[in-house]
């Protein structure tokens, strides 16, 4: 199991420089264009005015990247040689094992938040699936009923009252806003990850990555087929993040019922 984990992180590293190259290749190429782009539209008011995107010209560009260069040329045929070399046990194995990292930052968050059950079944979690679970390449805590709470510091935020800030589409990436972008480089300053070397941070951030675009493999028609891709895969992504700040009970939006009566009229 350690020599095949070592392949697959020499490959997630290959993958990873090859993956930076075209990103600095692409933003290169378009920065001229989207300065300009941004100097031109500075006194005009974005077509779509959505308070939620104020930086939609620009991101929809960076959408552009994503969805017709990086994904189809880099990131999609990366995912479907690591499927097609890997087989599905290892690749969960894996998935698990860079899932078991999250851990201690699920259990701070918890705390943050002042959820003390779920720190308490992300610290089991955690002992659990790095002991009994071989570092957790095997979820064993699943079978023991402790399901995992997915707590990040952009979700304690939330709970603090802080905002979404700007959405923002960053090429490579994807969607996120500003919150999340600061979210994510605190839940990288704790235990275990601090102990990682560069190697290995890579390899968790390519497996990541890789394991995220298998689970969006059976979407990709329902995407394709959308009136407009950038603005599903933006709802889609408020939803996913309200989902998660409510633990899954996301508060019921007010109907408008004069701009409803109007609209039916």
């Amino acid at each position: 199991m350690l020599a095949v984990l070592c392949t697959a992180l020499r490959a997630a590293e290959q993958e990873w420089t090859l993956l930076m190259k075209t990103l600095l290749t692409t933003l290169l190429a378009l920065a001229t264009l989207t300065l300009t782009g941004c100097a031109s539209k500075t006194a005009q008011t974005d077509a779509h005015n959505d308070p939620r995107d104020l930086l939609e010209s620009v991101n929809r560009k960076m959408w552009t990247v994503n969805f017709e260069y990086l994904d189809p040329y880099v990131l999609r045929p990366a995912t479907v040689g690591y499927m097609t070399i890997t087989p599905k046990p290892v690749r969960s194995g894996f998935a698990n094992m860079v899932n078991n990292l999250d851990e201690p930052a699920n259990a701070l968050n918890g705390i943050l938040q002042g959820k003390g059950k779920s720190t308490a079944i992300s610290t089991g979690r955690f002992l659990v699936n790095s002991t009994v679970g071989v570092l957790g390449f095997f979820d064993v805590a699943t079978h023991l009923e402790l399901a995992q709470q997915n707590e990040d510091f952009s979700q304690t935020l939330g709970v603090w009252g802080v905002g979404y800030g700007p959405y923002v589409m960053i090429p490579g990436m994807g969607p996120t806003t500003v919150r999340d972008t600061v979210g994510r480089v605190a839940d990288n300053l704790y235990f275990p990850m601090t102990l990682l070397n560069s190697h290995l941070t890579v390899g968790k951030f390519v497996i990541g990555a890789l394991d995220g675009r298998e689970q969006l493999m059976a979407q990709e028609k329902l995407l394709n087929d959308s009136l407009d891709p950038y603005a599903f895969v933006k709802d889609a992504y408020f939803q996913r993040q309200e989902y998660k700040l409510y633990d899954g009970e996301p508060p019921q939006q007010e109907v408008d019922e004069a701009a409803l009566e109007e609209f039916l009229e």
